[in-house]
C-alpha cells in the first residue's frame, strides 16, 4: 500500500481544512515546494496535491505553487481541484504531473473521464468525495443523490488508474478513516482504491493495509501535526 502525503493549496499556501470548509483552514507553511521536497527526502513514492481554490472556482488557481512543486521533486505527483476540461488535463500532464484527479466532472460529465482515461492511460484518477454515502461536488459544497459505489462502478470499463475515496466528515478531523466504507468500495470494484480523510495514525495505516484490498492512503494533517511519523509509517508499510 502506498502512502500519499498531502499538500492542500489555498492562496499559494500549504493548508488543511476541517470537514472541507474553506473558512476552517489551518496554514502549515508558505512554501509548498519545500514541503514536497521534505516528503521526497523522507522516502515518499508519491505526493498528493489539491488545488482547494480551484475546486471551488472550477479552474486551476494555484498553478504557480503546483509548478514550483513539480520543478522541485522527482517523485510522481497527482493533482485534483478545478480540472474540468480536456485542455486543462493536457496542460497539467504536459507540465510533468503524473496523474490528474477528476472529481466534480466525473459526476457532471462522465464522458470526459472516459475520453481522458483513453487518451492518457494510467494518468487519470477519479476523486469521489462522499458525505453519508452520497457523492459531493464543487469542493464538497454540493451534495448529490449519486451513491459512491454506483459512480465508481460506472467507470469500471473506462481505464481509470485509481479511485480516491474521501469521507468528508473524517477529513482533517483526526478521527480515523472510514475503513469499513473504503474496504467495501475496494471490494466492489476492480479499480484500485486510495483512502482519504481521517488517516491520522500508524494504526490507521496498518488497518487500511490489512484489509488487503486498499491500494493507497492519503494523509495530511496527521503528518504536519506529528501524529504520524512519516519515516516510521513508510518503513512499516514496506515491512
Amino acid at each position: 500500500m502506498i502512502l500519499y502525503p498531502a499538500i492542500d493549496l489555498k492562496d499559494g499556501q500549504c493548508v488543511r481544512l476541517l470537514h472541507g470548509e474553506m473558512d476552517k483552514a489551518t496554514v502549515f507553511g508558505d512554501d509548498p515546494a519545500a514541503q514536497a521536497a521534505k516528503f521526497e527526502a523522507a522516502g515518499c513514492e508519491w505526493v498528493h496535491l489539491v488545488d482547494l481554490n480551484g475546486a471551488f472556482a472550477g479552474e486551476p488557481v494555484n498553478a504557480a505553487a503546483v509548478e514550483a512543486i513539480l520543478a522541485r521533486i522527482k517523485v510522481p505527483a497527482q493533482l485534483g481541484g478545478g480540472i474540468r476540461d480536456m485542455a486543462t488535463i493536457e496542460r497539467w500532464l504536459d507540465k510533468g504531473l503524473a496523474r490528474v484527479i477528476l472529481g466534480t466532472v466525473a459526476v457532471e460529465n462522465p464522458e470526459l473521464v472516459r475520453e481522458a482515461a483513453k487518451a492518457f492511460p494510467g494518468k487519470v484518477a477519479v476523486g469521489i468525495d462522499a458525505r453519508n454515502g452520497r457523492v459531493a461536488t464543487k469542493g464538497w459544497a454540493e451534495e448529490t443523490d449519486v451513491m459512491v459505489t454506483d459512480l465508481a462502478k460506472s467507470f469500471e470499463d473506462a481505464g481509470v488508474a485509481a479511485i480516491i475515496y474521501t469521507d468528508i466528515m473524517r477529513d482533517g478531523a483526526m478521527g480515523g478513516p472510514n475503513i469499513e466504507a473504503t474496504e467495501a468500495l475496494a471490494r466492489a470494484v476492480e479499480i484500485p482504491v486510495i483512502a482519504s480523510g481521517g488517516v491520522s495514525s500508524l494504526t490507521d495505516l496498518i488497518a487500511l493495509r490489512d484489509t488487503g484490498v486498499i491500494a493507497g492512503a492519503i494523509s495530511g494533517r496527521a503528518i504536519y501535526d506529528g501524529a504520524l511519523d512519516l519515516e516510521e509509517a513508510l518503513a512499516a508499510l514496506r515491512g
